[in-house]
């Protein structure tokens, strides 16, 4: 180890490291569906007490709740980790809490349901953000040419390109 290394990284090291990996998946997405799932699941075998009394919100569907909320769960995970995937969970997760509804005691007391429901449009909203322009650097300033891994730059028109015509578009 040199002088200039501590050994350990510091708070602000991760906490910035959190953000980058935070900023490229639809986080809150996930976070919203994944928080989501835990009312549904829950409440189906909670018992609350009030003073003496306890009482019981087992209802013959908790199979089916416990189901729900364990995809919606996985769901938020998926979004997480797999954000290639995310309209995909986003949509499973806006039907699954639309099921939770007669299903989980409405949705996890409305809670669940929300949560759930707010983290799949979230997900199906989000897209990936375009790299900043002073990433896409292409060649150094004494002209050499960019080292291996960079973005080659798109030169050329491709088969797609439409000529739009002052933005009218022609039928035929």
């Amino acid at each position: 180890m040199s002088a200039e290394t501590t050994g350990s990284r510091d708070f602000r090291y991760w906490r910035l490291r959190f953000r980058a990996w935070r900023g490229r998946r639809p986080f809150w997405a996930g976070l919203f569906t994944l928080a989501g799932g835990v009312p549904i699941m829950y409440f189906p075998y909670a018992n609350m007490h009030l003073g003496n009394v306890t009482l019981a919100m087992s209802t013959t569907a908790g199979a089916g709740s416990l189901i729900i909320g364990v995809l919606l769960i996985t769901l938020g995970l998926t979004m997480w980790f797999h954000s290639v995937v995310r309209m995909f969970a986003g949509v499973a997760s806006i039907l699954l809490a639309l099921i939770s509804i007669p299903i989980a005691n409405i949705g996890g007391f409305v809670i669940g349901f929300l949560l759930s429901l707010f983290g799949g449009a979230l997900a199906c909203a989000w897209v990936p953000a375009k790299p900043r322009r002073g990433d896409k650097q292409t060649e150094y300033a004494d002209g050499e040419p960019s080292p291996e891994g960079a973005p080659e730059p798109a030169t050329a028109a491709t088969e797609t390109t439409v000529d739009a015509n002052g933005g009218r578009n022609s039928a035929g």
